[in-house]
């Protein structure tokens, strides 16, 4: 875990600017996270603080970068796109309508 006070000045301000501005609620917890661990905060009381597991306090502080501030967003949700197009939407309704099926 860092020492208490391990963010420059610069990063300190630049994550306060995301806990102010940011619109995706999760950056801008994690961006909180990262000033809390600074001020000293242990993973367990910043954990109790933001109603988080030890788990996913310990993840972020690992893993987000004061630096970077696009390693704070979930990298998951990007490329999941739908499977299915609109046209195979209607084709499939088309045939459900056909065949009779009953939900």
């Amino acid at each position: 875990m860092p020492a208490k006070g391990h963010l420059s000045l610069a990063e300190k301000k630049n994550l306060q600017q995301v806990v102010k501005t940011e619109e995706n609620l999760k950056v801008r917890e994690r961006a909180l996270m990262l000033l809390l661990l600074n001020d000293g905060k242990t993973y367990k009381e910043i954990a109790e603080f933001l109603g988080w597991s030890l788990r996913r306090v310990a993840y972020w502080c690992v893993h987000g970068d004061p630096n970077h501030l696009e390693t704070l967003e979930d990298g998951r949700a990007k490329g999941n796109y739908r499977k299915a197009s609109k046209e195979y939407i209607e084709r499939l309704l088309e045939i459900i309508d056909k065949e009779g099926f009953v939900a």
